[in-house]
């Protein structure tokens, strides 16, 4: 007999990305090779391998012309990208540093994970029309000044923890509260606002944010073990989360963040008309939000996915150490 998709994995009864990384309780050991070659390779990535989307979930012949939508998702995408291809890179070293198999087992498929989502963000550039032999010198082009400013410092951070000071809890930590968990809701933002303009990036983004709520949930379970074997750990790693906090403060993210907002803003005034009533968040409409208010709602949701996820994990002083508003 077959055995199920997990619904946590399924496309179409997968929660969305801050009520699963909220609610959800996974772990490594369930969340091995074989759930992930069941769950995602054969559920999650169903008819969505290569592109991430599938014809029924299109690219607008609008994404594809000159102006500042497209731009704006130009500049999105190129740095989601990158940003993922580094987190591949470095993800290499917690797959090196693991201190057991199940944690060695998930690790290597979020390394996998993250090359994929790097792979579809990359693809969808090429159906927006960058030429293929133009693709990696134009996200170079994009993305030169986000990756030295933004992240290399979070990255080279995470990698120092892990491999040069031998702390893999602590660089699980580093990965699950300060990376991926300050970037999630600005994901979650990408697949509500692009989900009328571009169907084919709005279902790249649904497929990734899937993989996300694994990652941060099994981490979130890492670091909750550990803390339960060794409660001794616990000050060290409130030290390690407000050196990474510290480090965040001097990251200049929300300037890169809001170029791409802006554009997107006059994009979506010049495509009201397609975008008509679609609510972007319960009670309110695309059309009638600007690029502040969207900035400071991804905010929001960062503190209450964090408040959550690090009372669950053994660390609720580490909560005012990373609220953001």
């Amino acid at each position: 007999m077959a055995t199920s998709i997990p619904p946590e994995t399924d496309w179409d009864t997968a929660p969305g990305l801050l009520d699963g990384a909220m609610n959800l309780e996974l772990t490594a050991e369930q969340c091995g090779l074989a759930y992930w070659l069941r769950g995602v390779a054969q559920g999650t990535l169903r008819d969505r391998v290569r592109t991430g989307h599938t014809a029924a979930e299109p690219t607008p012949e609008h994404m594809c012309v000159d102006g500042p939508l497209r731009d704006a998702q130009l500049l999105e995408l190129g740095c989601r990208s990158v940003a993922e291809e580094q987190g591949t890179r470095a993800l290499a070293h917690y797959v090196a540093g693991a201190p057991g198999v199940a944690e060695l087992d998930f690790f290597a498929t979020q390394l996998i994970d993250e090359a994929r989502h790097s792979m579809v963000f990359r693809g969808h550039l090429v159906e927006m029309g960058v030429p293929a032999a133009d693709l990696h010198a134009t996200i170079d082009e994009l993305t030169t000044d986000y990756r030295h400013d933004v992240l290399d410092p979070i990255l080279d951070f995470a990698v120092r923890t892990v491999r040069d000071e031998g702390d893999f809890i602590g660089g699980v930590a580093v990965f699950t509260i300060v990376i991926e968990g300050v970037l999630a809701p600005a994901a979650e933002l990408s697949e509500r606002k692009w989900c009328v303009l571009d169907p084919a990036a709005a279902a790249i983004a649904r497929g990734a944010a899937i993989d996300e709520i694994r990652h941060l949930t099994v981490g979130s379970s890492i670091v909750r073990e550990h803390l339960l074997r060794h409660p001794e750990s616990h000050d060290r790693l409130l030290h390690v989360i407000r050196r990474g906090r510290s480090l965040w403060d001097t990251i200049p993210d929300r300037k890169y963040i809001m170029v791409r907002e802006h554009l997107f803003q006059e994009g979506l005034r010049q495509h009201a008309d397609l975008v008509g009533d679609y609510q972007v968040w319960p009670g309110t409409r695309l059309v009638d939000t600007d690029a502040e208010e969207r900035y400071a709602r991804a905010e929001r949701w960062t503190d209450e996915m964090a408040a959550i996820r690090l009372a669950y994990m053994g660390l609720p002083e580490a909560v005012e150490i990373l609220r953001l508003t």
